[in-house]
């Protein structure tokens, strides 16, 4: 499971190189450079974008795949050292159990304040 984690990061840092490599098309919040991308570079484009695709998928993939091996329990970690803790905290019980009658002083025996 530790390998697919760090199989995970390596693909993630690889998207982000990848989208931020790839030479903007003009749309969504772009606004200026209408030319960019007239004479040249639809190749390159191609491959950064299919690169993306693939690189997105295998994120999808890994991720089902991390989740499913955590549910199963059959990741080599054992379990959570969280849960472990929780474990092993004995409950608390409560001090007083009975529900104290009244809390407030009667109203003959309240002395003035002055």
């Amino acid at each position: 499971m530790i390998f697919l984690i760090i199989l995970l990061i390596i693909i993630c840092v690889a998207l982000g190189i990848f989208v931020l490599i790839q030479n903007p098309k003009g749309g969504g919040l772009m606004t200026g450079g209408s030319g960019s991308n007239m004479f040249g570079v639809q190749r390159t484009g191609d491959v950064l974008e299919k690169g993306t695709w693939v690189l997105l998928t295998l994120i999808v993939v890994i991720t089902l795949s991390i989740s499913a091996i955590s549910k199963n329990g059959t990741g080599s970690t054992g379990g959570s050292k969280i849960q472990e803790h929780l474990d092993r905290t004995p409950t608390p019980s409560p001090l007083n159990q009975q529900a104290p009658a009244n809390t407030t002083p009667p109203v003959n025996e309240q002395k003035p304040v002055q």
